[in-house]
């Protein structure tokens, strides 16, 4: 036990240093410079020693202490959309292209904390209802659909 809580110190410690390299004074602030850009993206830019799921932890727990989970779930939304969709929202939503939203979305899912995931399964059954235009690629948490879809009400 010992053990592992000193290896979760060692990789916390290492990836804050990371950040203030780069001039960042949290995970938080380095993930709204760059709101498009995948997780896996993220990780390796900080270096080979942490993965997505290394910062995504560290960004639930971020936004716990801030009260912001809902804004970090809008904004993992905008990277999976942009990471599946770079054109953005699909115009036409035929067979293959409902499949690669559901991938999308699921996805999404899966970075969900359990805390908001009925939230997000919500929230995905809307959009898939009722589309947003073709095109529609937020650049960021705080659009005004996605802000819609999931307000600033931390559950």
């Amino acid at each position: 036990m010992a053990e592992e809580r000193f290896g979760q110190d060692h990789w916390t410690a290492q990836l804050e240093q990371r950040l203030h390299e780069r001039g960042f004074s949290s995970l938080t602030a380095f993930a709204d410079a760059h709101p498009t850009r995948p997780l896996v993206e993220l990780a390796e830019q900080l270096g080979n020693d942490f993965s997505a799921v290394h910062l995504f932890k560290r960004l639930v727990h971020e936004a716990e202490r801030s009260h912001q989970v809902t804004r970090l779930v809008r904004g993992q939304f905008v990277r999976e959309l942009h990471e599946s969709f770079p054109d953005g929202w699909p115009p036409v939503l035929d067979e293959e292209t409902r499949l690669e939203i559901a991938l999308a979305l699921g996805s999404w899912f899966g970075f969900t904390p359990v805390t908001h995931q009925g939230r997000v399964n919500r929230a995905s059954d809307a959009l898939l209802a009722q589309p947003p235009p073709p095109g529609w690629r937020p650049n960021g948490p705080d659009d005004a659909l996605l802000s819609m879809l999931l307000p600033d009400k931390e559950s």
